[in-house]
């Protein structure tokens, strides 16, 4: 079972940002990511009362509970979003990836631990990746394709806030599935909040892509992937659970070349390779040897 779980994961959330692409620009993607969002709290909020758990205010840090919503469900994924229209999915799936690089150097900062070495190899690999891949397309790159690249970047350093606080939240014994109930309604309100201050219309779509995008991040990316990588956790460990990410550029990659939207170069295998090297090293235990 966990072997399912894991490749669950693995497939759902690199298929993530082909998703927001599928999707489209039909609605706003503030109204997107809100209808995502509700979607995504309600199933969280029937599971919170089949498993009869209760939310008691001394079991619970509001404060760091919200924080990890607000960062992991709201700005980080409209900073996604609009990195994802931009740009393309799979230079996103490769930013995104980062994560792997950027988390470790908050958790060393926040909890004051030694930052070890495999970080900046990793992190090195990464950002080679990326360049590598843009290199060929310098000197014709856009203004709105930069920017795509700048959000993406942006959205996945907050989303490594958001798993520093979920981190946190662990080490307090925060019980998971609360945690994302009441992130996720955070987010919710959030995203109201932009939706209504940025004057953006609230429309619901009647394409099939959209509905198929909408449904997939909603039911699988935001809710089944986030309960098997719960259970996956509990089982094997945050650790082991967290080398899915070093295939998310691969999984992303050859899904945009299939649908077209990249072409297959030898920058992108390459750029793919050494983002999925840099992802893996840095996820990497230590071998310890038996004297």
């Amino acid at each position: 079972m966990n072997y399912f779980m894991y490749i669950a994961c693995m497939l759902i959330w690199g298929l993530n940002f082909i998703a927001v692409k599928i999707q489209g620009t039909e609605a706003p993607l503030e109204a997107s990511l809100l209808y995502r969002s509700i979607i995504a709290f309600v199933l969280f909020y029937i599971l919170l009362k089949i498993k009869k758990i209760k939310i008691l205010k001394a079991n619970v840090n509001f404060l760091t509970v919200i924080g990890f919503g607000v960062c992991n469900f709201a700005i980080s994924y409209l900073l996604l979003y609009y990195g994802t229209i931009y740009s393309t999915a799979a230079l996103v799936t490769l930013i995104f990836s980062l994560k792997a690089i950027i988390t470790p150097i908050f958790l060393s900062i926040v909890f004051k631990t030694k930052l070890e070495r495999k970080i900046y190899l990793g992190g090195s690999l990464g950002l080679l990746s990326v360049i590598i891949i843009l290199y060929p397309d310098i000197h014709t790159i856009s203004s709105n394709f930069i920017l795509g690249i700048i959000l993406a970047f942006v959205g996945t350093v907050i989303t490594s806030v958001g798993d520093t606080l979920s981190y946190y939240n662990n080490k307090k014994q925060i019980e998971p599935i609360t945690a994302n109930t009441i992130g996720m309604f955070s987010a919710i309100i959030l995203i109201i909040l932009i939706t209504l201050v940025s004057g953006k219309d609230i429309s619901l779509p009647s394409s099939s892509n959209y509905w198929i995008g909408l449904l997939y991040l909603a039911i699988l990316a935001s809710f089944v992937a986030w309960l098997f990588y719960l259970y996956l956790i509990k089982n094997v460990g945050a650790a082991e659970s967290s080398y899915m990410v070093a295939m998310f550029p691969a999984i992303g990659g050859f899904a945009s070349v299939m649908m077209g939207e990249s072409t297959l170069s030898i920058n992108l295998i390459i750029g793919i390779i050494l983002a999925m090297l840099g992802a893996y090293i840095a996820l990497a235990k230590k071998v310890t040897r038996e004297p």
